[in-house]
């Protein structure tokens, strides 16, 4: 392990005392929001903290258990992060991961050394005892092990539960006090007892029980919206993501016409969009959308420009002058909503708090999708809802209220839209090629109940033409290229292995059917080398 300071979390917590918590010590591990959503996933709350939070924050938090995670250190060198050694005797039980169990050995009075073997991967593990912690993991599990070091020496109080070949205390426990540690992660999918650890730790352990569900959310997150704005008004910009109209449905549902939703209409969308947008808020939710007509505007700004990085640029210079524009139109406003999620909390730096209200205030905008952000003299108090929820849970939220799975499971859609899918000059004429593309490969994925299977799919406009043949007549025409990729998370990506009869039916209603196209390709790269969106 390569000594390194772990990174500092957010110290403020985003839970309260009167929630069941399990709260996560983030030693900077890269799999601290893992370890998080495996304890949601048993229906109870948790929360990452810095590594630094003391003892007593702790305290008046009020958890029902403690996870020390991983990390990338070793804690017999200098200047290596620490925990309060007092959160050892808060009567709190503790689960150690890797770097948090030797930490939790060098603190109890053990030893921790460099291992003479190292382990990394998946490992077998033998069980010595299996009661309490490891109750219903079976003898011979595989574990997902990531370790250079050892414990040698146990605390006074400590038994070893388990071990493998190449490390005899493998899992530990002192179950007087209640405080255990493995090597291991249970966290990862290829540990396959790992559910079945973490489900100890916290159901029979922590005595947790299964209150973190979608339906108490929605009722705190109504109770928390009406004593935060009051009767003060509060304006969302909408986009029609998952986030945004989660958000939307959770602020009417709180503050009803006190809330203000604005749709900026840039242009970029893609076919029908808007409009679909407008009509299932105004007719279906019964929330009303201030839809704002910018397109001109924005084809105006970027009109004439091919570099990728000045069209971003200028599109969300636009937008914050729309923006201003409009919300002193609608205004005044106390409150800006934004759809915070709680990666966005952990890892922020640029909170600015009220000093009059202790409030977080919008200094700038978080990122319209990447667009831009606002000016420092907006200063309107945020409201964040979603801030306690990960991605998958604000889907499972949009999914309990009534969202369409359009809107519930849909595919990410950069700010920019189609600007940056048009690869040179952006023209009215190239957006409703490549909206019309856009939409039958869209049409097909749908019919054929393909749209799940993939990350992202989508059509991209080359700057250049090609000749064809349609009938006796020579076409010299642009070519569209069908982009489909699969994905975990975007940060990896392959591109789709769809039949040929698919791409031969997409292909064939583009040719046809689109006036300007007469050549169709399919994008076979993954990322890396390549990236998802080609600018």
């Amino acid at each position: 392990m390569t000594p390194q300071t772990a990174p500092a979390q957010s110290t403020q917590p985003v839970g309260d005392v009167n929630r069941q918590t399990i709260v996560i010590l983030d030693f900077g591990s890269q799999y601290s929001q893992l370890i998080a959503r495996r304890i949601r996933e048993t229906q109870v709350y948790s929360e990452i903290l810095s590594y630094r939070t003391s003892a007593e924050q702790l305290r008046k938090l009020q958890p029902k258990g403690i996870i020390i995670s991983g990390g990338p250190n070793s804690v017999y060198d200098s200047g290596v992060p620490h925990c309060d050694p007092e959160i050892w005797h808060l009567g709190v039980p503790v689960l150690g991961i890797c770097y948090g169990m030797h930490l939790m050995v060098q603190q109890l009075g053990g030893e921790v050394k460099r291992a003479e073997r190292a382990e990394y991967g998946k490992s077998s593990l033998t069980i010595d005892d299996p009661t309490d912690l490891l109750t219903n993991v079976e003898d011979g599990s595989i574990m997902w092990m990531s370790h250079g070091d050892s414990v040698v020496r146990l605390p006074e109080g400590f038994d070893i539960l388990a071990h493998t070949q190449n490390t005899p205390c493998a899992a530990i426990a002192d179950h007087q006090s209640k405080i255990y540690g493995v090597q291991f992660h249970p966290e990862v999918v290829h540990s396959e007892g790992g559910i079945a650890l973490i489900r100890n730790f916290v159901y029979h352990i922590c005595n947790c029980e299964p209150t973190w569900t979608t339906e108490t959310f929605v009722e705190e997150a109504v109770r928390e919206i009406r004593g935060q704005v009051g009767d003060k008004r509060v304006l969302l910009a909408l986009s029609g993501g998952v986030d945004s109209s989660t958000l939307a449905f959770l602020l009417h549902k709180a503050i009803g016409d006190q809330l203000v939703c604005m749709f900026i209409d840039q242009g970029f969308m893609r076919k029908n969009e808007p409009e679909r947008l407008v009509k299932l808020f105004r007719d279906q939710f019964h929330i009303p959308v201030s839809y704002v007509d910018a397109r001109e505007r924005f084809l105006q700004a970027v009109e004439g420009v091919v570099d990728p990085e000045e069209k971003r640029r200028l599109i969300g210079h636009e937008f914050i002058k729309v923006f201003e524009e409009e919300s002193t139109r609608l205004g005044p406003f106390d409150y800006l909503a934004q759809g915070t999620l709680y990666p966005d909390v952990i890892e922020s730096a640029n909170t600015n708090i009220d000093p009059q209200t202790g409030e977080r205030v919008a200094v700038k905008i978080k990122s319209h999708h990447n667009v831009g952000g606002l000016p420092s003299n907006l200063r309107f108090k945020l409201v964040e809802p979603l801030r306690r929820l990960f991605k998958d849970e604000v889907r499972e939220v949009a999914r309990n209220v009534g969202l369409p799975d359009e809107i519930v499971n849909r595919h990410p859609f950069p700010g920019p839209g189609l600007a940056i899918r048009i690869i040179g000059e952006i023209t009215e004429e190239r957006l409703e090629i490549l909206r019309d593309a856009d939409f039958i490969l869209r049409q097909e994925i749908n019919r054929q109940q393909l749209y799940h299977h993939f990350w992202q799919a989508f059509a991209v406009l080359l700057p250049l033409r090609s000749v064809g043949v349609m009938g006796d007549q020579r076409t010299y025409a642009y070519p569209v290229v069908l982009r489909i990729i699969t994905s975990e998370d975007g940060m990896t990506a392959d591109w789709a292995r769809v039949p040929y009869d698919f791409l031969e039916t997409v292909s064939n209603r583009i040719v046809n059917e689109v006036r300007g196209v007469n050549r169709v390709a399919y994008d076979v790269t993954s990322k890396p080398p390549a990236t998802i969106e080609w600018e």
